[in-house]
């Protein structure tokens, strides 16, 4: 009996320590992100420095009379703006290094002697739709897929062009 007395004994002080060893409290863990607002173009971020691409006219005779070409971004394809979903881009075309320095232009690019050939950016490929300096291009509102933007230029040769090469940097704010 004594076994018996002993045994339940030990077993009930095991149920003690078993509750004591098993106790829990419960609790929260609070987790947090903050997405802010953000946009790529052609595949880069940044707040300054962006490449928005590239305006090449190629490599014309010094008599031309008309030259046309597509902003290219990255790849070879047209300029890209990827934006957070709900956003809408807006591409603002600022001023250039030699804005107005030609007739027959808006912008001009230049071969550092003192010569200039005119040109202008158009949203069309049919050269209808002029973007004047500090023009804006609206983009439809993002739903975080990259969106195409097709920018166009169109130069113009004139006379008395001499051979070299020309060139303009012009600069582009994207706000969102």
């Amino acid at each position: 009996m004594r076994t018996n007395l002993s045994r339940c004994m030990l077993a009930g002080l095991g149920l003690a320590l078993a509750s004591q060893a098993g106790a829990a409290t419960t609790g929260t863990i609070d987790s947090t992100l903050t997405l802010t607002e953000a946009c790529q173009v052609n595949g880069s971020s940044g707040t300054s420095g962006l490449n928005f691409g590239t305006l090449d006219f190629g490599s014309q005779d010094a008599l031309f009379t008309a030259a046309s070409a597509q902003v290219m971004g990255g790849g070879g394809g047209a300029m890209s703006v990827l934006c957070s979903a709900g956003t809408i881009p807006v591409i603002r075309v600022r001023g250039g290094d030699n804005d107005g320095q030609s007739t027959g232009g808006t912008r001009a690019l230049a071969d550092g002697s003192g010569n200039y050939v005119p040109y202008d950016f158009y949203t069309d490929a049919g050269h209808s739709q002029l973007l004047a300096i500090d023009g804006t291009i609206t983009l439809p509102t993002s739903s975080g897929i990259a969106q195409t933007v097709n920018l166009y230029g169109q130069a113009r040769g004139k006379a008395g062009l001499p051979a070299g090469v020309y060139t303009d940097t012009v600069s582009v704010e994207l706000s969102f």
